[in-house]
């Protein structure tokens, strides 16, 4: 059917998506609900077969009952110019068969999900009593988000009556025929468990189990040869999983799967690591179906099984005389043996020259050139090459082979490598501001070295990562990977300095710098110095950190306290008047790095950091310039707040001392 074609008026085909041995599919779009849709046409030389219209139109109708995420759904049913067609729903992506070529090996993990899709829709349309008949990878189709359709619900029924000797329309089905269907039995949803099993071991091994040169040489495999092992192609395969294709296309009814429910239910639980050490499965019963060759009857028994037996009183007329064999008899039976004898000759002749059977070398660790010299020091050559992740091989050496090693095969034989990619690169990821404990046994699971630095910090929480030495985005080998985390021992501790005398402002700077809440309150019992702190909680020399509370009280600022103070110091010095000045200066003390020199317990030098002890001498109307201000120790760059309290034009002064020698000082400090 060409394309631009319109079938009943509504659906145009666009192109030929396949072409089978009932019906052609075609995609073509609805020219009323604007979509892209499949169209299934009947081939013409089956347009006029009544008993297959019939078949096709009854499992169509039966085929709309099936709602299911993994069925393809039946949209119409219609026919044109006499030739009955299906519209259905189309998917966007490529039978499962194609996907195997494409993507193999495939991870376990994505064969169980495909599986268990294929599984659920096999179990809806048996519960509706409808039975597939034709299960096969080509009949599955896969989307780009890894969704799984069905299609061809029972449509097979419609060929029924051809026999397997159309091996141009039946080649395709017949390598996932079950044995019953081969004996010409009665088709059961056992039989598509079975077809089922045989799609399983090809996701697993890219291959079917059976091969021949004709359809029927195939079908009788099916019921006569045992299933090959999936694990003799890939040793990795975990026996759980071959268990179920072993199960599923058991031979005998009672031994396959009842129903496809306990066929999925196993499935689902094959990867589990509480099935990691499962044995192989058996048939609990084996039944042995023994083929008896009858003797052939002769003449007089013939005559027994009919009632006529030995006449020994019998006339001698009844017996006819022995002829005698002519010349030309003797010389067909001579000229028989000779063609016999010969024809033995040459079988023996070509049994001899056939190729040998050889064992498969073992090519674990080899290279693949290394690996080609070996296969064909046996007359063996390499067949496909398969490439997988692996940490016990490096990257180009040979993990196993396909058959295994010690296998007997003919000479001339491939051989499949399956070969080393290296371990598996993840990307490591951004743990910043997480959990250092739940990362470290998050990584640790997974084969990562951890090594912790601690640090503190007052932007994060404590316990948390800061940082990590190795880019989120990195691709990296677990097991080879060790990676070092800056956590966080929480906020930075500090001793708290003595604040008596700061003013107002000086503090308020100070809690800044150190990230402390800071609390004021004024004392109002006038005996204080006007403005200035007299008091703090915690003391000075206490270890606060950032967000901590600083409280600190100041000195009365009342009329009546400062009329008083005025007159006292009137009293005490000259009786002329003068203003007071209240004023801060801010100085900054460089750190300066050194190390000591000590003696460990077992008699090696060992270097540590040393702090810098800061002695401040300060001169204003509340210090004397001979006493110690304030004396701390730092281990990095500080600013300090130095209060001055000073009357009419007197000048203050200040000096930094750092272990023993000054490095600041002003004698004429002013506001």
């Amino acid at each position: 059917m060409k394309p631009g074609y319109v079938l009943s008026g509504r659906y145009k085909v666009v192109e030929t998506l396949g072409e089978g041995g009932m019906a052609n599919v075609y995609l073509a779009y609805d020219l009323i609900l604007k979509r892209n849709v499949a169209v299934k046409l009947m081939r013409l030389d089956l347009r006029d077969n009544e008993a297959a219209i019939r078949r096709f139109r009854r499992e169509a109708i039966s085929l709309t009952e099936l709602v299911h995420p993994n069925i393809v759904s039946i949209y119409d049913i219609d026919e044109d110019n006499g030739t009955q067609f299906l519209v259905m729903e189309y998917v966007e992506g490529m039978d499962l068969k194609s996907y195997i070529a494409q993507n193999f090996p495939i991870s376990y993990e994505q064969v169980v999900n495909i599986m268990d899709q294929v599984l659920s829709a096999v179990e809806e349309a048996h519960a509706h009593d409808i039975i597939h008949r034709d299960l096969k990878p080509q009949n599955i189709l896969i989307n780009a988000d890894g969704q799984v359709k069905i299609t061809d619900f029972g449509i097979a029924l419609a060929t029924s009556e051809y026999s397997l000797t159309q091996t141009n329309t039946l080649m395709g089905s017949v390598h996932y025929l079950s044995p019953e269907q081969a004996r010409g039995s009665v088709v059961t949803k056992q039989s598509d468990i079975y077809s089922l099993g045989i799609i399983l071991f090809e996701l697993l091994t890219s291959r079917v189990p059976y091969q021949g040169e004709t359809a029927v040489s195939i079908a009788l495999k099916h019921f006569q040869n045992d299933m090959p092992s999936v694990r003799s192609f890939d040793s990795q395969i975990p026996q759980a999983l071959e268990n179920v294709v072993l199960k599923a296309t058991a031979k005998s009814l009672t031994e396959r799967y009842q129903n496809v429910s306990e066929m999925k239910d196993d499935i689902e639980t094959a990867l589990s690591y509480t099935r990691s050490n499962e044995g192989k499965w058996k048939p609990a019963s084996i039944i042995e179906d023994e083929t008896k060759v009858l003797e052939p009857l002769n003449a007089q028994q013939v005559k027994k099984n009919i009632g006529l037996g030995d006449k020994k009183d019998g006339s001698e007329k009844d017996k006819k005389p022995k002829k005698k064999w002519s010349k030309k008899k003797k010389w067909l039976i001579w000229s028989l043996i000779v063609a016999a004898i010969f024809i033995l000759i040459i079988f023996i002749t070509a049994l001899a020259m056939s190729p040998k059977d050889v064992a498969v070398p073992d090519l674990q660790g080899m290279n693949e050139t290394e690996a080609k010299t070996a296969l064909k020091s046996q007359q063996l050559s390499v067949g496909n090459i398969i490439k997988r992740n692996s940490t016990k091989y490096d990257k180009g050496q040979i993990i196993s082979s396909n058959p295994t090693v010690g296998s007997s095969v003919r000479q001339d034989s491939k051989v499949d490598l399956i070969i080393s990619k290296g371990p598996e690169k993840n990307v490591f990821g951004n743990y910043k501001g997480q959990s250092y404990a739940k990362v470290k046994s998050k990584l640790e699971n997974k084969g990562v070295t951890v090594v912790k630095e601690t640090k503190s910090s007052n932007s994060v929480a404590k316990g948390e990562i800061i940082s990590q030495n190795i880019s989120s985005k990195k691709k990296v080998v677990w097991d080879q990977t060790t990676v070092r985390f800056v956590v966080s021992s929480g906020a930075k501790k500090v001793i708290l300095r003595d604040l008596t005398g700061y003013t107002e402002k000086s503090v308020e700077d100070y809690a800044e710098e150190l990230g402390l809440a800071l609390n004021i309150e004024n004392d109002s019992s006038g005996s204080s110095s006007t403005g200035l702190v007299i008091s703090q909680e915690p003391a000075a020399n206490t270890r606060v950190e950032a967000g901590d509370t600083l409280n600190v009280v100041l000195g009365s600022t009342s009329e009546s306290s400062s009329s008083d103070e005025s007159q006292q110091s009137s009293s005490s010095s000259s009786s002329e008047s003068s203003s007071t000045n209240t004023f801060s200066v801010r100085v900054n003390i460089p750190y300066q790095a050194s190390s000591s020199s000590t003696q460990s317990s077992t008699g090696s030098s060992e270097s540590s950091s040393t702090m810098n002890t800061i002695q401040i001498y300060l001169q204003d109307d509340n210090h004397s310039y001979s006493d110690i201000y304030q004396q701390f120790t730092i281990s990095s760059d500080t600013s300090v707040t130095l209060p001055f309290t000073l009357s009419g034009s007197d000048t203050g002064k200040y000096k930094i001392v750092r272990d023993g020698q000054v490095i600041a000082e002003k004698t004429d400090v002013t506001s």
